[in-house]
C-alpha cells in the first residue's frame, strides 16, 4: 500500500463531483488500501477519495473499534436534527470553526466488495460521514460556515498560507 499526497484547499479536484464506483475491482481495492495508509498515517478519521486526488465517490473512515469503514457510492437517504461542532479537514490544515450538521442520518453504499449496505448513524459517525460526503460533492467544511466566518478564514490563508502537517486537533476528516 502507499501513501498518498493529501490535496490542499485550492487544488481543483476538491471542487470536483467525484464519478460513482461502477464495480469493485482490484484498483479499487488497491485505492481503498492506500487511502486507508494515507488516512492513517495524517491521523485522520475520515478521507474522501477526492482528498488524495481520485475523483471517484470512495471514502474511507475509522470504524471507531479500531478498524477502517470504506463505502463507495455513499448516499444520504434521511436526515434528522441538528447539532453544531468543531470541525477539520486534512486538506486544509489548521483550520476548524464549528459546523451544523444533521445530528442523525441514514446511509446506503456499497461495501468494499460492492455489497449495497444501509446503516443509521449519529454522533461523531455521522459528522464524518457528512463531512466526507461533501467532499464527493465539491464542498468543504467551510463552504457551510457564515459568509463572515468564511472570508476571515479565507484572508487567513491567502496572508498566511496553509502548512501541510499542522494539524493540531485529533478530529481532522
Amino acid at each position: 500500500m502507499a501513501i498518498l499526497d493529501v490535496r490542499l484547499y485550492g487544488d481543483p479536484v476538491l471542487r470536483k463531483v467525484a464519478e460513482p464506483v461502477a464495480a469493485v475491482t482490484p484498483e479499487i481495492r488497491t485505492i481503498i488500501g492506500d487511502m486507508t495508509e494515507s488516512m492513517w498515517h495524517q491521523v485522520g478519521i475520515g478521507l474522501a477519495a477526492p482528498q488524495v486526488g481520485i475523483s471517484l465517490r470512495i471514502i474511507v473512515m475509522d470504524d471507531g473499534k479500531g478498524g477502517v469503514q470504506p463505502l463507495l457510492n455513499p448516499a444520504i437517504t434521511e436526515r434528522r436534527g441538528s447539532v453544531r461542532e468543531e470541525e477539520g479537514c486534512l486538506s486544509l490544515p489548521g483550520i476548524f470553526a464549528e459546523v451544523e450538521r444533521s445530528k442523525w442520518i441514514a446511509v446506503s453504499a456499497l461495501d468494499d466488495h460492492g455489497v449495497p449496505i444501509s446503516f443509521e448513524a449519529q454522533g461523531l459517525r455521522a459528522k464524518v460521514i457528512q463531512h466526507e460526503i461533501d467532499h464527493l460533492d465539491g464542498v468543504l467544511f467551510i463552504d457551510r460556515l457564515p459568509p463572515v466566518t468564511r472570508d476571515r478564514i479565507k484572508r487567513r490563508i491567502q496572508k498566511d498560507g496553509l502548512v501541510k502537517g499542522a494539524h493540531s486537533h485529533a478530529f481532522a476528516l
